[in-house]
């Protein structure tokens, strides 16, 4: 007994494989959230979206705890955070619950960021560390997607809310995107003492 796959003498790398798994049962959820909204059920989307946000808060936590990170979940996480929010952005934007150059300035950033690190990545002069400002603009960028979701819901009453959230999360938006345009600017030195951090994919 306990020599199984789970059991007691491999119950630590099992627990190295939680975050990637629930990392992949978010990615999942993507499309049934973009079902939901496109059929109009916008109180189920909302808890589902809250859902992803708790498992990867949890994924993260584990991560830490275990020491289970691995290079699969460095590019993973971050992508299932990205293509949950450019979703749910691209969704609300084509319904015209959001202003359309918003959802524009979200995309864009997202997509340059992307293919900057896929570059960088494959030319070995990138970390998955994400820059303050990028951090900052994430969080305003759940907080208006999920208060949007909410309101269209009928869980609560937010137009004002979120009419400051929309010019809060622009203003995050092009701010982390040039800084981050800055920072993938530098190039290694003569040295080989580069700037390694690109400020990751967040």
């Amino acid at each position: 007994m306990g020599t199984g796959p789970c059991g007691r003498s491999h119950s630590g790398e099992c627990v190295r494989h939680v975050p990637n798994v629930l990392t992949l049962l978010r990615l999942l959820s993507v499309p049934v959230t973009v079902w939901l909204m496109a059929a109009g059920r916008m109180e189920p989307a909302f808890w589902l979206f809250v859902a992803a946000g708790a498992t990867d808060a949890v994924d993260g936590t584990v991560a830490r705890l275990f020491d289970a990170r691995s290079l699969l979940g460095q590019w993973l996480d971050p992508l299932a955070d990205k293509v949950m929010l450019v979703s749910v952005y691209v969704m609300l934007g084509a319904q015209g619950h959001l202003p359309l150059w918003l959802t524009v300035l979200v995309v864009l950033r997202d997509v340059l960021i992307v293919a900057y690190a896929v570059v960088y990545a494959l030319s070995g002069w990138f970390q998955g560390t994400p820059i303050l400002i990028s951090k900052i603009n994430t969080a305003f960028q759940i907080a208006l997607a999920g208060m949007v979701l909410g309101h269209l819901g009928g869980m609560w009453e937010a137009a004002m809310l979120i009419q400051a959230f929309i010019y809060t999360v622009a203003v995050t938006t092009a701010a982390s995107g040039a800084a981050y345009l800055m920072t993938t600017g530098r190039r290694p030195s003569a040295n080989g003492g580069a700037t390694r951090n690109m400020g990751g994919m967040r």
